[in-house]
């Protein structure tokens, strides 16, 4: 048994521990009283102490998990790729990081590193002032104080990137991400007796496909606000790189598949579900983790759950007011059942998803986010310029049952 699924087993194993210590404390209300626990020894303090150590041994294997299949997953890419290619695999070949598009911009090269200038004070004699001077100088009536900007530009609110981190990232050189997909799997395997026939078995392939989708956006400025302020190419840049992977975010969740949008997670078809009823959070959250390992034969790698949703199963408190997961003081890790959460709010509150993102998901990049500069129309003859970012991408779910929402949180 590898290293990995080591790490699974044993992550399972507290997860179901975890799961049957807050099933004990359920009272028939659905409320929790850790009073009711009898598996746990102690006091209501000592048990709450267990609850947590369980939940963080569950994050602890998770993490050790997500590190063992990238480390599989990369080692595997890289077999791949030799087989096909001269020479040694470099991941990310020619990509750039937003890091290195900013620092390698023009405006960042250029930003100036001299010092505010000197300042000077006129040496007065106060003797050779005029007793009889009644007008008083100020600021208002008199020199007026120089008012020198500290540089700092803040951004204005807006929804951070929240999904793409928890989805595994490839290249094509494709327009069309095409792969083949097992529709039929009959098993024939079965013991047989000496000279006895054979059980057939059946395979049957489908070629399935995802469009690559560009996402896109422009702003329009003038070459003196790009000659007289150094940082100014590196701010725009920046931002319009920020609003292209914003919306891609938003795309790989809500996507309605309809061109040139992708299909996003929520309208992939046949899909799995979860409905809360009567369970709490915690317990449709779990059932739904089930699904994905027993329908989607998958394991789950992670959650997209609502900011609110995670508020009320991270204020989670027993029937006396104690905090579950620990008091307000301390560090709140964003894990449930051991896996990493992602707080959304690109779609609306009470649907969470947990699914095998690692395995069954890819983001697969034609191009990658790009930054250029160019003329619209006039633009030349008014000294304007045009700066588009954009990039072109493919969203591939392969395996839809290895992704199961949770409704009614």
């Amino acid at each position: 048994m590898s290293e990995l699924a080591q790490k699974r087993e044993a992550l399972l194993t507290k997860q179901k521990d975890l799961r049957e210590v807050l099933a004990e404390a359920k009272d028939p209300s659905g409320n929790l009283n850790l009073d009711r626990i009898t598996s746990i020894q102690g006091t209501v303090e000592q048990k709450q102490q267990h609850i947590r150590k369980l939940n963080d041994e569950c994050s602890d294997l998770g993490r050790a998990c997500e590190i063992l299949a990238i480390e599989e997953k990369t080692v595997e890419l890289s077999a791949r790729i030799d087989g096909l290619m001269e020479g040694p695999y470099t991941p990310g070949a020619g990509l750039k990081s937003l890091g290195e598009l900013y620092t390698q911009s023009p405006g960042f090269k250029q930003r100036s590193r001299g010092s505010l200038g000197a300042q000077y004070t006129a040496d007065l004699d106060p003797r050779s002032w005029i007793a009889e001077q009644k007008a008083t100088m100020t600021t208002a009536a008199g020199w007026a104080p120089q008012a020198i900007r500290s540089g700092v530009v803040v951004p204005l609110a807006a929804r951070p990137v929240q999904i793409l981190d928890l989805l595994p990232m490839a290249e094509t050189s494709q327009a069309t991400v095409v792969y083949m997909a097992e529709s039929t799997l009959t098993s024939g395997a079965a013991e047989t007796a000496e000279a006895s026939a054979y059980a057939q078995s059946t395979l049957v392939l489908t070629e399935t496909s995802s469009p690559v989708r560009k996402v896109a956006t422009f702003l329009p400025t003038t070459d003196e606000q790009l000659d007289d302020v150094p940082m100014v190419q590196g701010y725009i840049n920046s931002r319009l790189l920020f609003l292209v992977r914003q919306r891609l975010d938003l795309q790989v969740l809500t996507g309605n598949g309809t061109p040139p949008n992708l299909t996003g997670i929520l309208n992939v078809g046949s899909i799995q579900t979860q409905a809360r009823a009567g369970d709490t959070a915690m317990d449709a959250i779990y059932k739904a983790m089930v699904k994905v390992m027993i329908t989607g034969r998958a394991f789950p790698s992670g959650h997209i759950i609502h900011p609110t949703d995670w508020q009320n199963i991270r204020l989670l408190k027993d029937t006396q007011g104690r905090y579950i997961w620990g008091s307000p003081g301390d560090a709140a890790p964003d894990r449930l059942w051991g896996l990493p959460v992602a707080q959304c709010d690109a779609s609306a509150a009470a649907t969470s998803v947990v699914a095998d993102f690692a395995n069954f998901t890819q983001l697969v990049f034609r191009r990658n986010v790009d930054v250029q500069i160019g003329f619209v129309n006039d633009d030349f003859i008014k000294g304007q310029k045009s700066i588009r970012a954009d990039v072109r991408v493919a969203f591939v779910v392969y395996r839809a049952a290895a992704i199961c929402t949770v409704t009614g949180l």
